[in-house]
């Protein structure tokens, strides 16, 4: 794995990268924001992963998140930051962050972190061995036809080509039981993993973000259960 580790606490820095040589991953450090961004921007087929600190000099976190998002929808992004305030995790997920953590943190429980995303994010990722011409999908309903190996999702026949690798996680997940309600507390065991140790905000972000990519290629499918939690229904639209 690659990664491409965005902290400018040096310590922090040089302790996660012993973390990972035990792994023997490949990682590479960008101590400020423009760095970072000239990095990925000049190496984007690199990496397999991000984590990314807020309190960056020269450059925000949040604005190295909101460039590298405008650049790659598919890149996970793991926000590390201090800050513990709900306003700020909200915002660094609505920006694109796919896991939030917050300093001080345990290494292997980043370690475990990483690996779920990665894990999930690739999970039959192997489009290099299917033909191209192959249109089978995995999900169909009366809108939305998804494609698990070539994480492609179409929504009246117009592809849904922005998605972070949560936000596909997510729309999968429910749509292959469609009119099923799903507690956050469900969501994120199904999508983050028994390894991720999140608050229900952090589900209401993703869906509030991928309600609006939908939107824009056609009727609302995500549906709020008030009280209960989310669930996936275009039968009626």
């Amino acid at each position: 794995m690659n990664i491409l580790m965005i902290e400018d606490d040096n310590s922090v820095a040089e302790m996660m990268k012993l973390y990972f040589a035990k792994e023997k991953w490949n990682v590479d450090v960008a101590t400020d924001g423009e760095e970072a961004v000239e990095k990925f921007m000049t190496n984007k087929d690199k990496y397999d992963i991000i984590t990314l600190d807020l309190n960056l000099p020269k450059k925000d976190g949040m604005e190295v998140a909101r460039e590298i998002r405008e650049s790659s929808q598919q890149i996970p992004i793991i926000m590390l930051t201090a800050r513990d305030t709900e306003s700020d995790e909200i915002l660094g997920l609505e920006i694109g962050a796919d896991e939030y953590v917050t300093k001080p943190f345990s290494p292997l429980a980043l370690i475990a972190r990483i690996k779920a995303l990665y894990r999930r994010t690739n999970l039959g990722a192997s489009s290099d061995k299917l033909n191209p011409n192959d249109k089978d999908f995995d999900v169909t309903t009366k809108h939305l036809s998804i494609s698990k190996d070539r994480r492609e999702v179409l929504f009246d026949g117009k592809t849904i080509n922005d998605l972070t690798p949560k936000e596909f996680d997510l729309l999968l997940t429910m749509a292959q039981k469609p009119k099923q309600v799903f507690s956050r507390e469900k969501l994120l065991e199904l999508v983050w993993g028994y390894e991720y140790f999140g608050e229900e905000r952090t589900v209401d972000a993703h869906i509030k973000k991928l309600r609006q990519k939908l939107e824009t290629a056609g009727p609302q499918v995500i549906q709020t259960v008030w009280g209960v939690g989310y669930k996936f229904d275009d039968t009626e639209v």
